[in-house]
């Protein structure tokens, strides 16, 4: 018997985590969790995924929906590629797999944006197969019960500790006991190791060398932009602009304007940005504010002005498209976070 897996198997039981997707097999369900997880709070997701299921209760229902309602039930939980690749997803299993998910590890890693993690979870927490699923997470957890201080190797090592935890036991209990372990528990600061599981089994406790085994993450510096945008009137219309589909931030709805150049003022790059965007001249009526806001690999600065049209027709010379709407149907389309801090400003204002 592995004393360390009967050990996490009664915890498990015992803390009984009520997450809205846990007790399921239910395949559609736990993909969805899975991606809402990465780079998201538990808390938050949780939340996300209530209003996400009453809204898409099934991938039929997924795949059936437009990318537009589906970026605003995504909204605010950022990396926003990862709600395009489940759209895409979700009409690839409707269309090409009558709408039942691929059972193996190999078919399911295939699909856009699925991988390996995502893979793994689906196989032992839905199907109950032996597929270790290995986050962050998982990494300290085991780097720390089993003493594993060269760093190299850990995906491998993790997954071959996990593995022999699995056999003889419920795959999906050791996965998701695992990993409310190192959401709880086993901490990359202050481990609370008092309460820990498997504590009498951790080497790293009994060591006294817990915070060896962190594999802390070197901070990346990432750059700070300078963004001028305008909030267009018109009577009581304010003019909005698609981005990209396949660019940062792609699918969103924002408000016309962008980076600024060298020895250029917020003002005059504003006009220079609309111009290039919209074919549009403006006046400039008013400043709304300053917003900072930190995205997943870079910062903005952005300044917020209030303008009128001099000259011209708007015209989607930089996006997918252009629309006038009145300020109160802005909760009808998906905007980036930045954007949303600015129409707060202009709210209190």
């Amino acid at each position: 018997m592995n004393k360390i897996s009967f050990a996490m198997t009664h915890w498990y039981k015992v803390q009984n985590y009520n997450f809205p997707w846990r007790n399921s097999t239910n395949v559609y369900r736990i993909w969805i969790s899975e991606i809402m997880l990465q780079q998201t709070q538990v808390k938050t997701a949780a939340s996300y995924f209530t209003s996400w299921m009453k809204k898409f209760p099934t991938v039929r229902h997924l795949s059936q929906s437009n990318i537009d309602d589906l970026l605003k039930s995504w909204e605010g939980l950022g990396y926003y590629q990862r709600a395009h690749n489940i759209f895409f997803t979700a009409q690839v299993i409707q269309n090409q797999f009558n709408g039942v998910f691929p059972k193996t590890y190999n078919e399911l890693i295939q699909l856009k944006g699925i991988g390996d993690y995502t893979a793994s979870a689906i196989m032992s927490i839905a199907y109950n197969k032996p597929y270790p699923a290995i986050d962050g997470n998982l990494k300290r957890v085991i780097a720390r019960i089993y003493g594993i201080s060269d760093f190299k190797n850990i995906i491998k090592d993790s997954k071959k500790y996990i593995s022999r935890l699995m056999k003889n036991y419920n795959p999906s209990v050791i996965n998701q006991s695992l990993m409310d372990l190192g959401r709880e528990v086993c901490l990359p600061k202050n481990p609370k190791c008092s309460i820990c599981p498997v504590q009498q089994f951790c080497k790293g406790f009994n060591n006294q060398s817990i915070e060896k085994y962190s594999l802390k993450k070197k901070s990346k510096l990432y750059p700070t932009l300078d963004v001028s945008v305008g909030l267009i009137v018109d009577n009581e219309r304010i003019l909005i602009s698609k981005r990209k589909k396949n660019g940062l931030l792609g699918g969103l709805w924002e408000l016309p304007g962008g980076k600024l150049q060298k020895k250029e003022s917020f003002k005059k790059c504003l006009k220079r940005e609309i111009l290039e965007e919209l074919d549009l001249k403006v006046k400039i009526i008013g400043q709304i504010g300053i917003i900072k806001h930190k995205y997943s690999h870079f910062g903005i600065n952005m300044h917020g002005f209030k303008c009128i049209i001099e000259s011209g027709m708007p015209k989607p010379l930089a996006s997918d498209g252009i629309k006038w709407i009145n300020f109160e149907q802005i909760n009808n389309y998906a905007f980036p976070k930045a954007t949303l801090k600015l129409f707060d400003l202009v709210n209190d204002g």
